[in-house]
């Protein structure tokens, strides 16, 4: 596993403000960053925590929004004990530690690591399918919601990337990412102006999309090699000729995660 993990990763003191904070997850494109005193894991601050950062918390330290995570890997751990553990808990990433007796962050560990280990290394996956792992029950938004609306629809459903649909129709795709990037969004969020700025100007179209007969390997090397945490998964997809990963429409039936996809690598 210790090959796998990204080694030194970028780290915040527990004195850091929030809204220094959110500057480094925007600016760096971050999923996560750990929070540390001295060398000593601390806590993890993640794209998620930040968007709920509002004027009245911008002068709070990194102590006072991190968590405490859920995993925690030691580097000569097996890379199919440490995926198990993430699936379970539902994380995307976890901290490296040198041993839990002094903490000492030697490393991040994220499913996108793992993915990318399995291509390399060409491990077949367990499952043949997308169509074997998907989530059939899809949440999305509409092309005229206002960001706001976007954003409580992340923060209730707990999902990061939402498709968005026009007249019962994919074209495209919007993630906290997004979110974060443009700059307003805070602003939207804290007047509740219905009238505010609506997805379209921000989400990502045409989306990159898969099929239910698409092999779990390539949907792996799709997400893998365009940084995508998520592929919404389309019937009689329209591809953009320039770039037939992408579909100008396609009739939505599910959606697909990095952890659906590390979940076919080591489950039967």
């Amino acid at each position: 596993m210790k090959d796998l993990m990204t080694p030194n990763p970028v780290t915040v003191p527990v004195d850091m403000t929030i809204t220094r904070v959110r500057s480094i997850l925007r600016d760096e494109d971050f999923r996560c960053v750990p929070v540390v005193n001295g060398e000593h894991l601390e806590g993890l601050i993640t794209r998620g925590d930040v968007l709920h950062i509002s004027s009245t918390k911008s002068n709070i330290e990194a102590r006072g929004m991190m968590e405490k995570p859920d995993v925690i890997l030691l580097p000569e751990m097996d890379v199919y004990k440490a995926a198990d553990l993430l699936i379970r808990a539902k994380e995307i990433q976890a901290p490296v530690v040198e041993s839990t007796d002094n903490m000492k962050l030697i490393g991040i560990l994220s499913v996108y690591d793992i993915l990318a280990g399995f291509i390399e290394r060409r491990i077949p996956p367990k499952k043949e399918k997308v169509g074997e792992v998907l989530t059939e029950k899809v949440v999305v938004c509409d092309i005229k919601d206002p960001l706001s609306k976007v954003w409580n629809k992340m923060d209730e459903s707990g999902y990061s990337g939402l498709p968005v649909m026009k007249e019962g129709k994919l074209i495209g795709i919007i993630t906290r990412k997004d979110l974060i990037k443009y700059g307003h969004a805070r602003i939207v969020k804290e007047s509740g102006d219905v009238r505010a700025v609506p997805v379209e100007k921000i989400m990502q179209t045409p989306p990159i999309v898969a099929t239910r007969d698409m092999p779990i390997d390539e949907a792996a090397t799709i997400m893998v090699n365009r940084d995508v945490g998520r592929l919404p998964v389309v019937e009689d997809p329209i591809y953009v000729k320039s770039d037939p990963q992408r579909a100008k429409e396609g009739k939505l039936v599910g959606i697909v995660s990095r952890e659906d996809i590390l979940k076919a690598y080591i489950y039967s």
